[in-house]
């Protein structure tokens, strides 16, 4: 049996409950006869159709339920103590929502200096009793669309590019990669980091990189560049999206993607702020909850393909497993998980500065 903290799973599962309320769920009180003022701070475009666009939809569609003026913030760089004391001085924003894992020194500076303000921080790591940190389990989603890359693929030869080599997307790259290799073992994912999260040059040249250097008959990504999608279409070969599904700009040739639904989240969190009942928690939130999700597939994507996903995803669902479960090998060949372990959140999070077997990370 795998060791799993059962007891954390509970809790964990207790925390979330109720995220999803539907609108039937909640009956319009005095809370809602207000409007109410929310700050949104993004990195990039509201309409970027990726990573910024799915927090500004998935507060945009609370606006009319919820009685709520949203006033969006765009480009706002990592230093966004002075954009927040703007909205909250000036504009008199109650509830502040930050959407990049880089806001977190100011966001927690603000949150002391704003004690009847509440903030919420995409990504982040503290909590306090009037912030909220919180992130999906993308990486769930990463090893399904590992799946689809593996069983599709014909040479085997996998691209990803990605913005940094930080924690985050190389528990995405190692997912992605044992998805990959859970059903076709001889797997190989080439990566390369374009050291940008927006901008369309520097991964654009990646992508071309990778697949002028091997025979990649698939490419993924980790930035919020459509560059590399945009580089598969050219090149007549298959891509895999993230954080937004773009299937309506792309050939067949876009076979889904890894996309974020915030609206769930965002609904239960600002309900909780107008109701008095908000309290400040760091969350990881589980795939089976609905923020994260892979994108409807590309009719490409065979049956075979849709029922082996299918299965694993069931398996998620179930808590008997999850994706980084040993044995799991480094691509040196040290054993890093052993058989019948589970890799702990905390590993997770803090600790993977390592790449799986099957990974080859190129300068």
């Amino acid at each position: 049996m795998r060791k799993i903290l059962i007891l954390v799973g509970l809790v964990f599962a207790a925390a979330i409950t109720g995220i999803f309320l539907s609108k039937d769920s909640w009956t319009e009180t005095d809370v809602t006869a207000k409007t109410t003022k929310v700050g949104l701070l993004l990195s990039g475009n509201h309409d970027d159709r990726s990573y910024c666009q799915s927090h500004y939809e998935a507060i945009k569609s609370l606006q009319d339920d919820l009685n709520l003026n949203i006033i969006c913030r765009e480009n706002v760089p990592n230093a966004c103590y002075a954009t927040i004391v703007e909205l909250v001085q000036r504009e008199g924003c109650e509830i502040i929502v930050g959407a990049s894992f880089d806001y977190g020194s100011d966001m927690k500076k603000a949150a002391n200096a704003f004690q009847n303000v509440y903030f919420l921080h995409a990504g982040g790591l503290d909590r306090k009793g009037n912030l909220s940190t919180y992130f999906g389990r993308m990486y769930q989603a990463r090893y399904l669309s590992g799946i689809v890359a593996g069983m599709e693929s014909k040479t085997g030869r996998i691209g990803y590019v990605a913005a940094f080599p930080i924690v985050q997307v190389i528990r995405g790259i190692n997912a992605f990669t044992l998805g990959a290799r859970s059903v076709r073992p001889d797997a190989q994912v080439y990566v390369r980091y374009c050291g940008s999260w927006t901008e369309d040059l520097p991964a654009e040249r990646e992508s071309q990189a990778l697949l002028d250097n091997h025979p990649i008959d698939v490419l993924a990504m980790h930035t919020n560049s459509l560059a590399p999608n945009w580089v598969a279409e050219r090149r007549g070969i298959y891509s895999i999206g993230y954080n937004w599904d773009n299937r309506d700009m792309f050939s067949d040739k876009y076979l889904t993607a890894s996309a974020w639904d915030w609206s769930g989240y965002y609904r239960q969190q600002i309900l909780a702020c107008l109701t008095g009942k908000f309290y400040g928690s760091n969350q990881w939130i589980a795939m089976e909850d609905g923020v994260i999700k892979l994108a409807d597939y590309s009719p490409q994507v065979s049956e075979q393909t849709k029922e082996v996903v299918r299965a694993a995803q069931e398996r998620l669902r179930s808590r008997e497993f999850d994706v980084f479960y040993g044995p799991i090998r480094d691509n040196q060949g040290r054993l890093r998980v052993e058989a019948g372990e589970a890799m702990s959140d905390g590993a997770m999070l803090n600790a993977l500065d390592w790449y799986v077997e099957g990974v080859s990370v190129e300068q």
